[in-house]
């Protein structure tokens, strides 16, 4: 069953640079470590709820990795993973709904301390990352994978809302009216010249929007495809939007 946000991907071309701008938000942030074979490395901003933000850097070159070409399109907020006590059964439950998922990998990342983080995933893939989510379970602990410092000096809690650009809304309403057993809530957003629909999930909420005319999702679908537009984060003392260049792209506002 999925339960909620596991995480939610930043990517960024200098990762010690974005670690500094976010703690300069407000947010604690800690060292995550490499992640074996692959070419990335990470710092996690994790929350009360349960949920964190992943700020992730390539320390080489990867450009079969399937966030190395977001990252040259201007990186930001790129993709986010869903939590499930049952991986296997949503991962072929968001097949048969139709969504690119594949098969269930293995992955480890060795933290700073020495560490290794171990845990098993399935990705969207075929054009469907992130509008899709992709999953994981943990072989090791969670609380080993995410930090247990969660409190942030401007009062952030968890994540509250993610709103996703897509082209396809007819497919994409199918694929989570079917994995979640809820048809969604219609809803229009003309100020971003959109209109889509809502479902939640756990504490969290996802809103799919495809253009209705000239407006943000319109141009951010042209520049850089169907994708995670933007996402609220909850509990903040101070509500409003985040400075994108020291967020490094990525479109948050504190709520």
């Amino acid at each position: 069953m999925l339960q909620g946000i596991d995480h939610l991907v930043v990517v960024v071309p200098d990762l010690d640079a974005a670690v500094k701008t976010y703690r300069d938000l407000g947010f604690t942030v800690v060292a995550g470590g490499r992640h074996t074979g692959v070419g990335t490395g990470n710092a996690l901003i994790a929350f009360r709820d349960g949920s964190y933000l992943e700020l992730l850097g390539f320390y080489e070159p990867r450009p079969d990795h399937r966030w190395w070409e977001p990252l040259q399109r201007g990186g930001g907020l790129v993709d986010f993973c869903l939590r499930t006590d049952d991986l296997a059964g949503d991962a072929a439950a968001l097949r048969r709904a139709g969504v690119a998922m594949s098969e269930l990998q293995g992955r480890t990342r060795r933290r700073p301390d020495g560490f290794e983080v171990r845990w098993v995933f399935a990705v969207a893939g075929g054009g469907h990352r992130g509008v899709a989510p992709f999953l994981i379970a943990d072989e090791t602990p969670r609380e080993e994978r995410v930090p247990r410092e969660r409190a942030h000096a401007n009062g952030v809690t968890g994540i509250g809302r993610v709103t996703v650009a897509v082209a396809d809304l007819a497919a994409v309403r199918v694929w989570y009216a079917q994995a979640l057993g809820s048809t969604g809530q219609e809803i229009a957003s003309p100020e971003l010249g959109a209109a889509g629909v809502r479902f939640s999930l756990g504490s969290h909420t996802f809103e799919f929007l495809a253009p209705t005319g000239a407006g943000a999702i319109r141009a951010w679908l042209s520049a850089r495809g169907p994708s995670p537009y933007a996402a609220t984060l909850a509990g903040a003392s101070r509500p409003g939007p985040l400075d994108l260049d020291r967020t490094w792209g990525a479109r948050l506002a504190l709520a």
